[in-house]
């Protein structure tokens, strides 16, 4: 498994072995997955090598994931030398999921989140699914794990569109906002994979979409017109716009309860409540789409809602990593998330406006780090709009993962279109002391991206301690 150490590649190859499957691979660098999955018997050398494919013998595969292994990786490149089968690490998860009941989650946010609520609920309600997260379960410490149970729960990553590689007995969308067009080329080619998705739904499964998100209710409708079974979720008044399609989960109240929220929702005609520990609406939509598929796939509402409530979150999910506590700084809180897409730097953003409202104090900073220069270049007026929320930002340079540097973009593309007062610093080691500069009692703290900025929450709280 080359780049074995990703959130991706690390669940799937935890899952092969508990299933008793020799395993190895390479990836670039230590890390907590990388000695995790060592504990667990994997053979794995860091640095890209040729001779890396005889580590654990022979290999009968080699797997990657194509949006991140070039061709010219050597490992790559002896497996394709000798003839070895290269497959993507989306095939072997579909192979995993042969002769389970899968619950997938697909979507262009809030995938993890309403996964990882997904895997709770089910195992509060006695059930031991098999499943595979795009992050660590705040609790569990693990993104994968192999279940005695009967139902597979995964992510249905669409960014390459292997999310067609599987078939799902039950399909969660909670949105489609046109994203990854690095690889599509366009919004309309992005669109038409969730569609495509929703015709893999197996014979008598159902497809569950969030009505409250314009595109994803049209293709509920669409699918009702195949002939797809579809349930809808979200608001009493959003339901009532699609009448086409059936109410699943209804949203009866949601209220912001300091860090956290109460939900009232009816699923499938029963009433529950679950006092959920993440802030913000879009969080009471991901879970009641959690109780939702869980109650597809024949768990308890009741046991599921009460898993909810004891839920703590995926890491890099509004992640709390702690409150100054005296000084010119005392009650500042300092959180870490890994939106990445404008729609999703709004949400937590107002998350963190819910925090500040409900103490009636203080400001939000968002500190922000781009991530690709593609997503940069298409996505900069709506990036800076998403800022806008917040009181202050400051705003890193690109993280340009698999990408080459664009002329002429940089995190500054963002950063001059803001209203609100905004720092553009291009020095990773330089943002904590930028943060300080602004920072106040009281005021919440946000470290934004999908790159490097994660390492600079716990960097903040240093400096303003």
């Amino acid at each position: 498994m080359i780049g074995i150490g990703g959130a991706g590649m690390s669940g799937v190859a935890r899952i092969l072995l508990a299933r008793g499957v020799t395993v190895s691979g390479s990836d670039m660098k230590e890390s907590r997955a990388v000695v995790g999955l060592r504990a667990m018997g994997a053979h794995i050398a860091v640095g890209h090598d040729a001779a890396n494919l005889d580590l654990g013998g022979e290999p009968e595969a080699v797997v990657v994931s194509f949006a991140a292994i070039p061709e010219t990786n050597p490992e790559l490149a002896e497996a394709r030398r000798r003839g070895v089968e290269v497959l993507k690490r989306s095939d072997v998860l579909g192979m995993l999921m042969q002769d389970y009941r899968a619950l997938l989650i697909a979507g262009t946010h809030g995938k993890t989140s309403t996964t990882s609520m997904a895997v709770a609920a089910l195992q509060a309600a006695g059930a031991d699914p098999s499943f595979a997260v795009g992050g660590l379960m705040s609790k569990a410490g693990v993104n994968a794990h192999h279940g005695t149970g009967d139902v597979f729960i995964a992510e249905a990553d669409e960014s390459d569109a292997s999310l067609l590689t599987y078939r799902p007995q039950v399909a969660i969308v909670t949105n489609i906002e046109e994203d990854h067009l690095d690889f599509f080329g366009t919004a309309d080619a992005y669109y038409q994979v969730f569609d495509d998705f929703a015709d893999r739904v197996i014979e008598g499964g159902t497809l569950v979409v969030c009505v409250e998100d314009p595109r994803a209710a049209e293709l509920g409708e669409r699918a009702v017109a195949r002939g797809i079974r579809v349930l809808g979720y979200g608001g009493a008044e959003h339901l009532a716009k699609h009448p086409d399609i059936p109410a699943g989960a209804v949203l009866g109240g949601w209220s912001s309860t300091g860090a956290g929220a109460e939900v009232t929702a009816t699923v499938l005609g029963e009433d529950t409540v679950v006092h959920l520990q993440q802030p913000g609406r879009h969080m009471a939509l991901n879970a009641i789409a959690a109780l939702l598929g869980g109650r597809c796939v024949g768990a308890d509402l009741s046991r599921m809602s009460a898993g909810l409530s004891d839920f703590t979150g995926v890491r890099r999910r509004f992640d709390f990593h702690g409150v100054i506590s005296e000084g010119e700084c005392a009650g500042v809180r300092v959180y870490d998330d890994y939106a990445h897409h404008p729609t999703e730097v709004r949400a937590v953003l107002g998350a963190a406006r819910e925090l500040v409202a409900e103490a009636g104090e203080g400001h939000v900073i968002a500190v922000f780090q781009p991530h690709l220069y593609s997503r940069t270049a298409a996505f900069a007026d709506e990036f800076a709009a998403a800022l806008d929320i917040a009181d202050s930002a400051v705003v890193l340079d690109v993280f340009g993962a698999r990408e080459e540097p664009m002329p002429g973009i940089s995190g500054a593309t963002i950063a001059d279109k803001t209203t609100v007062p905004t720092v553009y610093e291009p020095h990773f080691t330089a943002v904590p002391a930028r943060v300080r500069e602004i920072a106040g009692p009281d005021d919440v703290i946000l470290t934004i991206g999908a790159g490097s900025v994660t390492m600079l929450a716990d960097e903040i709280l240093g400096e303003l301690q």
